[in-house]
This record gives C-alpha cells, sequence and structure tokens, in this order.
C-alpha cells in the first residue's frame, strides 16, 4: 500500500492519496505468544456475538473448543482486550481513579435529530500476529460514524483524538460514554465539558446503555474485518477508511428506512 522507496512521492504525500493517518506506519500491532492471540481471536468472535458472556462462560466455551485453559488466563486476556461482559446487574468497567461522577441522561430521552447524544466506545481489532484498538464516536440519531483512531495501547491518548476529530463536524448536546479509564480521565471529559456539552455516564450494568456502538462492532467486524485477515497496520488503516466511508454514504440501514447514515445526518 505505502512505498517507502517511490521517489516520486513522499510517505506523507502518499498517505494523504489514500486516506492513511501517517502515525500508523510507525504503529506496531500489540503482541502475545501464538497461543494466546488463537484464544484472543476465539473470544473476540464469541464476544461479538454474546456480548453478554464475562470470563466464566467464556472459559466453557473455550473448554469446549478443546483449549484447556483456566479462568485466571481468560480474565487476563480479556482485560487486556478491553472485553467486559454487559449484565444487568454489576459493572466491570474501571473508571479512571478518582473521577467525577456524572449521570446518566438518557433514560426516557426520546432521540429526534443528529447531534442531540453521541457516544463512544473502543474494541478490539484482530490482525494476524497481534492486535490494535479502535475507538469510534457515533450519532445516536442517525448512525453516522464521525470520527475513528487506531492504537496499539489502551491509553486515552487516541480516544482524545477521534472526539477532537468528530467535533471539527459539529457539537452535540448529550456526549455518553461508559465508566472506563479512558473516558472518565479528566483530559477526556474536559474536552467535552470546554465545548459546552452535557456529559452521560451509563449507569453500572446498564446493558443497553451503548448499543448502537455495540452494533457498529458487530456490524464493522462481520462485514469487514473477519474477511480480510490484516497482517500491516497501513493495510487494516486504509481498509477500514473505505469501510467507514462505505457505512456511512452507501450501506442502507433498515433502522433508518433504508436510507444511509449520511443521508439522514446531513438531512
Amino acid at each position: 500500500m505505502i512505498d517507502r522507496d517511490l521517489a516520486m512521492f513522499s510517505i506523507r504525500r502518499q498517505c494523504e492519496l489514500i486516506g492513511l493517518n501517517r502515525s500508523s506506519l510507525y504503529y506496531q500491532p500489540a503482541g502475545e505468544s501464538e497461543y494466546n492471540l488463537g484464544l484472543m481471536h476465539l473470544l473476540d468472535r464469541q464476544y461479538t456475538k454474546t456480548p453478554f458472556y464475562g470470563w466464566p462462560r467464556m472459559t466453557a466455551y473455550l473448554r469446549r473448543e478443546g483449549y484447556e485453559v483456566n479462568p485466571k488466563r481468560v480474565r487476563r486476556l480479556m482485560a487486556l482486550m478491553g472485553l467486559q461482559a454487559i449484565h444487568p446487574k454489576r459493572s466491570t468497567s474501571t473508571p479512571a481513579p478518582g473521577h467525577k461522577r456524572y449521570p446518566y441522561l438518557l433514560r426516557g430521552l426520546k432521540i429526534t435529530r443528529p447531534c442531540q447524544v453521541w457516544s463512544t466506545d473502543v474494541t478490539y481489532v484482530p490482525m494476524r500476529g497481534g492486535f490494535l484498538y479502535l475507538v469510534a464516536v457515533i450519532d445516536w440519531f442517525s448512525r453516522y460514524v464521525l470520527a475513528w483512531q487506531l492504537s496499539n495501547t489502551l491509553d486515552g491518548l487516541f480516544c482524545r483524538v477521534a472526539l477532537r476529530q468528530a467535533l471539527e463536524q459539529g457539537v452535540p448536546a448529550i456526549f455518553n460514554t461508559d465508566q472506563g479509564a479512558q473516558f472518565t480521565a479528566i483530559e477526556f471529559t474536559r474536552i467535552l465539558e470546554t465545548a459546552g456539552i452535557q456529559v452521560s455516564m451509563d449507569g453500572r450494568g446498564r446493558a443497553l446503555d451503548n448499543v448502537f456502538v455495540e452494533r457498529l462492532w458487530r456490524t464493522v467486524k462481520y462485514e469487514h474485518i473477519y474477511l480480510v485477515d490484516y497482517d500491516a497496520v497501513p493495510a487494516l488503516e486504509a481498509g477500514l477508511h473505505d469501510y467507514f466511508h462505505f457505512y456511512n454514504h452507501e450501506r442502507p440501514h433498515q433502522s433508518l428506512g433504508y436510507q444511509t447514515p449520511a443521508e439522514v445526518h446531513y438531512a
């Protein structure tokens, strides 16, 4: 995709031509042992199907698949992947130490227009020989993906970059997140408050608080990620760039009356 020896164009210009974030050229996929990566890819596929599975059920699932794993390993790998069971009784999200508590503002709220509610989340992206993390910001009314970023760590920087990119396209009334450390960190919430946005955070254990992002991850993975088997970060980013353009501008959504997210968002 990118030819470092191509004299006609600089690496920066090549990245611009294909819509690639130049910083991703220097990413190395995060890695584990080959055995653990195999388990993680299985966990990702099963979690995409059944996000309500916690480590006990995931352990049972892997054992049924023929892997003699102990619960400690499964818990560690799920934590590394950022996987948390969606469960109505208890939350496993880990907020940033000493973070400010924000109320959940979406209970009973009717979503009637674009830029009324945005939300974000992070998912695990399997690659051949490693993995990355993907964050996206989505508009609840139109399902339009406003911004996304990849990272090889779960620190909050790539989440803040995606947030700032989204805010270049508009300002929502409410921004909803879970209580993960990336989103409860002062550096993240300060951006929202400075822009005059109301911060909403999922109630602990609320199963459907971020349902639109969860549906997005399922769509992206089954329609793209699982079909390609990426082995290089620039190729992954270029592929996601093309897919999200397709998702926003060409893929009709049944829930939108078979309009595209862009048609609804910019109507």
